[in-house]
């Protein structure tokens, strides 16, 4: 990270591959870092680990301070820490042209060849065995495009591991060694969790040499959503220290049990502040066992676009604020579609349990397998109903969705845009244009938002292609994951702006 960006002082930077991801280690530059059960993975002859450590009562300073020993004790032979090595292009030393001329023509030397030479990114991350035949869990970006990977365990041996399948839209991966003696965590309950209960969180933060790091806070806050890390984000929020390089690491609970996924921090200057976020185990969990049995996650759909009701929203149309969520758009042919739900009905409960959020919705369908049937009681005019829809495999990009508003592109991007018609343009106050592209909304603490980037800038061209139309603007963007560089540029009034960021 340059002096520059450690600068941002105002802005909140949560970035879960600079911040609490697999640190790139040359010369230690730190950069791009129903109801629940029980993980079941491998075969019939795998070992998973069903019993944390005893509990004993606490009577004295002394008992609590055996008590943290026997969980670290318990929870570090299940820790590894995860090398990574990515061959990637090895930037020129030397500018490609002088003054209109290449600089090798001054002084007659050899082109160099295309693409340029190649150097060996090394990374660092954590990961956790959950189970005696191998299987580890870690974060999706600790392992993400690596050419190679390999791990070191609590009696330091060094073993070859392999992918066994990846989950971006959570940030879950799972790989695999062929190794003895493995120790598998027990997994606990992510939904039992209190705010306020003690946790640890064990990794390898910084550097090598600090390979399982055992500290301890508190749960500051569970269901931590809107972060901008993931598509699907249910964060349990920590003030355990978390650092570079802890990603894909255990957060414990008293008991020693796996409770979370160490993903992220947020940081206004790329250190540890207090705020860290883990995924919750039985999300992981989940994924953990669609990984392994299928090689990829499956997800409910149902085919809406839903939001959360302010107190705006709840005056303008007489509804009771912050009671269920707003139904917007209907995918034509959708589950929802069959069932009869419309745009403006309310949502109240899913499957027996109130909806407090759009959030906890959208993941409560999600996590629902393909074919079942959700029972959902919605608020139409006043008038409340059970409706029960027989949910799909998610698709991925549902048919009829407006593309500018999937939380793909949002979550990955960092913004939406919408086609300059003109409500959208009557909303932004600006002249309506079918063939521009214009953004509507930037996710907050994003690296768009870092850039600069503001809804109401008119986009002009992505990575130096121009955008004249919404599918111009997909094309362009459609390929794009987490670590590229996006380049725009956008009209601000009678200005021309260019902005670059990672992703």
């Amino acid at each position: 990270m340059s002096k520059k960006q450690q600068k941002i002082a105002p802005a909140l930077l949560v970035s879960a591959g600079l911040v609490a991801g697999a640190v790139a280690l040359p010369n230690l530059d730190l950069k791009l870092s129903g109801g629940p059960q029980p993980a079941i993975v491998g075969s019939q002859n795998s070992a998973m680990a069903t019993e944390a450590p005893g509990r004993q009562p606490i009577q004295s300073l002394s008992d609590l301070n055996q008590a943290f020993v026997s969980i670290s004790d318990s929870v570090m032979p299940s820790v590894v820490t995860i090398y990574t090595e990515t061959l990637v292009d090895r930037p020129s030393m030397f500018p490609a042209e002088f003054f209109g001329r290449q600089f090798g023509d001054f002084f007659n030397m050899p082109k160099p060849p295309a693409g340029g030479s190649k150097q060996v990114r090394h990374g660092l991350g954590s990961g956790v065995i959950v189970s005696a035949d191998g299987y580890i869990l870690t974060n999706n970006h600790v392992i993400d495009g690596a050419d190679t990977i390999s791990i070191t365990t609590s009696d330091n041996r060094r073993i070859p591991a392999r992918v066994i399948g990846k989950d971006p839209r959570t940030d879950i991966a799972v790989i695999r060694v062929d190794a003895a003696g493995l120790k598998p965590i027990a997994i606990g309950n992510s939904d039992r969790l209190r705010v306020g209960e003690w946790v640890l969180a064990v990794g390898s933060p910084i550097r090598e040499n600090l390979a399982r790091t055992v500290t301890h806070g508190i749960v500051s806050a569970k269901g931590r959503a809107n972060v901008g890390l993931a598509d699907y984000e249910d964060f349990i929020q920590t003030d355990a220290a978390i650092n570079p390089g802890n990603s894909g690491g255990p957060l414990v609970n008293i008991n020693g049990e796996l409770v979370g996924i160490n993903t992220a921090i947020a940081s206004r200057t790329g250190g540890f502040e207090g705020i860290g976020f883990a995924v919750p185990s039985n999300m992981a969990s989940k994924v953990l066992n669609e990984l392994v049995k299928k090689g990829k996650v499956t997800r409910g759909y149902l085919g809406i676009t839903i939001q959360d009701i302010d107190e705006n929203l709840a005056k303008g149309l007489q509804l009771n604020p912050r009671e269920g969520v707003l139904v917007g758009t209907v995918m034509d042919r959708g589950p929802a579609a069959k069932a009869g739900i419309r745009t403006g009905d309310v949502i109240l409960e899913f499957n027996g349990r109130k909806v407090a959020s759009s959030v906890e919705l959208r993941n409560a369908i999600a996590i629902q397998s393909p074919g079942t049937t959700a029972s959902l009681v919605v608020n139409r005019d006043g008038a409340v109903q059970t409706i029960n829809a027989r949910l799909e495999e998610q698709p991925d990009r549902p048919d009829g969705a407006p593309e500018q508003t999937t939380r793909a592109e949002s979550g990955t991007i960092g913004f939406t845009a919408s086609v300059l018609d003109a409500k959208t343009a009557q909303q932004l106050h600006l002249k309506a244009d079918s063939r521009r592209m214009v953004v509507t909304s930037v996710q907050d603490a994003s690296p768009a938002f870092l850039a600069g980037l503001r809804p109401g800038d008119v986009i002009l061209s992505v990575d130096k292609k121009s955008i004249t139309s919404l599918a111009g603007f997909s094309d362009v963007i459609k390929g794009k994951k987490r670590g590229d560089l996006m380049t725009l540029l956008v009209e601000r009034g009678w200005n021309r702006i260019y902005f670059a960021y990672k992703l």
